[in-house]
């Protein structure tokens, strides 16, 4: 989950006597647990039905190996509380949060489907439009969580669940953190949090005043893979992996995927921006962007951008090249070409530069 996190020794209850009582629905008074969904570095997740509405739910439960360990309940309370403030169709929802004697659960939404994780594996990557519209219901997400002031932190394909009716949902807050939490950022100052693949420059430097952009990025780097079929970055290790989303240049993800259109790749490279303030700054920007190539358009905010210094070299070459005086007389047709051809060059670069200067300011 995190470069940083302490990690457990294995995925194992090391008495086994929770698990078995899972198992013989015996554990959660009010549930019925019907199986094991899967087991992670941090908890196991077991199918069940919700007695009082005859639902089915998923339930996380802590090991017991972290029963005392005090960070880790804060963590996995503070991800039941999290979701329990949310509440939005691309989010997975929260429905409880609890403890029998000194095993904690969190009792969440069932997604019945799979996860993008497990669609890369299948089918390497996605269509241009299948992937759009997952990250346009994920950034609506994002733009929820965002304005109720929560962080998800943790944005990668296995993240991003895929419903049978193909309604994506956002899952595991376990890293979110809500940007007003100065203790908690305070404590986590210069640690890096997240996933090496996906993970933000700025969470890799253990920045304390992360925001909006750096989900962006996660999210980005999740819309690379699922369109190329490649992280954006790779490395011998985690180290090396966050190191080069540091300071290796990004293969555009059109010279991968020669099928993308430029509007998409456009977007794609403005949400991997490395500079936090070359990125998109909300989820709101970015969803008008998207909307824009969903409908063939080009993108209004990313965009290729040129220096401001290049753009006043180059009008500033183009007044010096019209100043030159010209000798009136028959022209050398060999080495000198004609006023008239020197006048129309200098008038179609002013107008060329002119309407490119007012396309980037549209």
């Amino acid at each position: 989950m995190t470069d940083q996190t302490p990690k457990p020794p294995n995925d194992s209850d090391s008495s086994g006597t929770f698990a078995r009582a899972v198992e013989n629905n015996q554990a959660i008074p009010g549930y019925e647990v019907l199986r094991k969904l899967g087991s992670g570095a941090m908890a196991a997740v077991y199918l069940a039905r919700q007695v009082s509405l005859d639902r089915l739910v998923a339930i996380k439960i802590l090991p017991s190996r972290f029963s005392a360990n005090t960070d880790y309940i804060k963590r996995f309370k503070q991800e039941g509380q999290a979701a329990a403030k949310l509440n939005h169709p691309n989010i997975v929802a929260a429905v409880d949060v609890g403890a029998v004697g000194r095993r904690h659960y969190f009792v969440m939404e069932y997604v019945d489907g799979t996860d993008v994780h497990e669609l890369l594996k299948k089918k390497g990557k996605l269509p241009e439009r299948r992937a759009l519209e997952i990250i346009q219901e994920i950034a609506l997400a994002l733009q929820h969580a965002h304005g109720k002031g929560f962080l998800h932190r943790d944005i990668k394909p296995r993240n991003i669940m895929i419903t049978k009716a193909g309604v994506a949902k956002l899952a595991d807050l376990g890293l979110a953190r809500h940007v007003d939490d100065t203790e908690t950022a305070e404590l986590e100052k210069n640690k890096a949090f997240g996933t090496p693949f996906y993970i933000s420059p700025e969470q890799i430097r253990g920045r304390m005043d992360i925001a909006a952009p750096a989900d962006i990025y996660g999210l980005g780097a999740t819309f690379y893979h699922m369109v190329t079929g490649k992280v954006p970055f790779k490395g011998a290790n985690p180290k090396e992996v966050m190191k080069a989303h540091l300071k290796e240049d990004l293969v555009p993800p059109d010279h991968l995927n020669s099928e993308l259109s430029s509007g998409c790749a456009q977007i794609i490279e403005h949400m991997l921006a490395r500079r936090v303030e070359d990125r998109y700054h909300s989820a709101d920007d970015l969803l008008i962007d998207l909307e824009l190539v969903m409908q063939d358009l080009p993108p209004k905010f990313a965009r290729s951008v040129i220096d401001a210094s290049v753009l006043a070299e180059t009008a500033a070459a183009a007044s010096a090249a019209s100043a030159i005086p010209t000798k009136v007389g028959k022209p050398n047709v060999e080495s000198t070409p004609p006023t008239w051809m020197l006048a129309a060059l200098v008038g179609s670069l002013f107008v060329n530069l002119l309407l490119f200067i007012l396309y980037l300011l549209k």
